[in-house]
């Protein structure tokens, strides 16, 4: 019994010492502190390879205003973003899925089926806010650590897609699914420091905030018996608009800062 303690206390001692060697990532807007166990040039690599994997199993949409649309949206959270110099790169993809993601190192995907549920750029941009969040956040490189501390036998060395054994833990990490097409959730602490930091970039970047409060409520009304994806980590839709609204009154006062205020923006085109 006294061997396995001192055993116990041991691998404790040697977590605690890689967690402080390692230290820690402080989060943009809401200040969290996060344990980080790889590198951002690490998280980036494989992020790159996993959106090149979707990508080559999609359809990529042709349509140049939903393209256009997307690319603008999306380059003006970029750039207002906590690290606006990742190469960011927004694809859209076809499918009647009401979703989109953001892979490590800016790499983002908005599926077309999400469209008609953000109607306007502003909707599109809290959309796209909440995933550049997750990028910049580096909830994945987050979740990778986690996974590093509870996997004994995972290391560093071992987080490549290339890796058979680890692929799926890692794809799981980024959010998808072992099959690739297939998107995970982030956790609710995620999730929830996501739409605040999104609603804050939406905000920077010139589109009113409080659009972001009539898109969850629009996303609450398509919910039905099964959810949409895209909430499938959320709290109930009454507590979640609750905090958004608490959200947006911070986030107006970037709003009012804003150099360029384009208010709801034009309308997505539907055919």
């Amino acid at each position: 019994m006294t061997k396995r303690k001192g055993s116990f206390r041991a691998s404790v001692s040697c977590l605690a010492a890689l967690c402080l060697l390692a230290g820690c990532v402080t989060t943009p807007m809401t200040q969290r502190k996060a344990l980080m166990l790889i590198s951002l040039d690490q998280e980036m690599a494989l992020g790159l390879q996993a959106y090149r994997e979707v990508l080559s199993q999609s359809k990529i949409s042709d349509n140049p205003d939903w393209n256009r649309l997307v690319r603008k949206v999306g380059e003006r959270i970029a750039r207002v973003s906590d690290m606006p110099r990742l190469p960011w790169e927004f694809k859209v993809i076809v499918s009647d899925e009401k979703n989109a993601f953001c892979l490590p190192g800016g790499k983002v995907a908005v599926y077309t089926g999400i469209l008609p549920v953000a109607q306007t750029e502003a909707g599109l941009a809290a959309i796209l806010g909440h995933e550049v969040a997750h990028a910049v956040a580096r909830h994945a490189g987050e979740r990778m650590s986690q996974a590093l501390l509870v996997n004994l036998g995972l290391t560093v060395a071992d987080l490549s897609l290339q890796n058979n054994q680890h692929r799926g833990l890692i794809l799981a990490a980024m959010g998808v699914g072992a099959s690739v097409g297939v998107l995970l959730p982030y956790s609710r602490l995620h999730e929830a420091e996501a739409d605040e930091i999104g609603t804050l970039y939406m905000a920077k970047a010139g589109y009113d905030p409080r659009e972001a409060v009539l898109l969850w409520q629009r996303f609450a009304k398509e919910g039905g018996p099964r959810p949409p994806a895209f909430l499938s980590t959320h709290p109930a839709p009454e507590s979640r608009v609750e905090e958004l609204q608490k959200i947006v009154e911070r986030a107006w006062k970037e709003y009012e800062k804003a150099p360029e205020k384009l208010g709801r923006g034009e309308t997505i085109p539907l055919s």
